[in-house]
């Protein structure tokens, strides 16, 4: 295999490592990802009107995904500690769904997309536990990166 083909963190003999990126360029890094909480129309309308017995399901879910956010280089062993400077997590709802969508920012040597999606998997669960009272059967779907930028790749875009 090639050296430019080779997983960046496995080391010639196979073991796992934290990759050194000491030489990288500091550049602005910005990652997006999205995750769905399909349920009910029902729990969406008990949603939009605030009528959970739980509380306010957006309002901890965006707190929950700031705070995963933050803390994804102690949840993903590889991963390193970044300097985080912005995350952003929004809340679109439609019939029997929420889309949560996170993008999180840096000024740093690595990319962010881990963060983000870290991010906006714990804003759905969040989600998840706050509706599990009224529907155990609502699904956690489409869990996915959709935009990177900043890296040596480049801008990427999900079609």
């Amino acid at each position: 295999m090639s050296e430019d083909m080779r997983l960046t963190h496995l080391r010639a003999d196979g073991a796992a490592h934290m990759v050194d990126v000491g030489e990288k360029a500091v550049k602005a890094r910005r990652g997006v990802a999205e995750a769905t909480v399909v349920t009910r129309p029902h729990v969406i309308e008990l949603i939009a009107d605030g009528e959970l017995p739980k509380g306010e399901a957006i309002g901890v879910a965006r707190l929950a995904g700031i705070m995963a956010a933050k803390e994804t280089s102690r949840l993903i062993p590889l991963c390193h500690p970044l300097p985080i400077t912005a995350v952003e997590v929004d809340a679109t709802i439609d019939v029997d769904r929420i889309v949560l969508r996170s993008a999180v920012s840096t000024v740093g040597r690595t990319g962010v997309e881990m963060e983000a999606l870290t991010s906006v998997a714990v804003a759905a669960l969040s989600v998840y536990d706050m509706i599990k009272g009224v529907d155990r059967s609502a699904s956690i779907v489409d869990l996915r990166l959709v935009e990177k930028s900043g890296g040596r790749s480049g801008t990427w875009t999900r079609l």
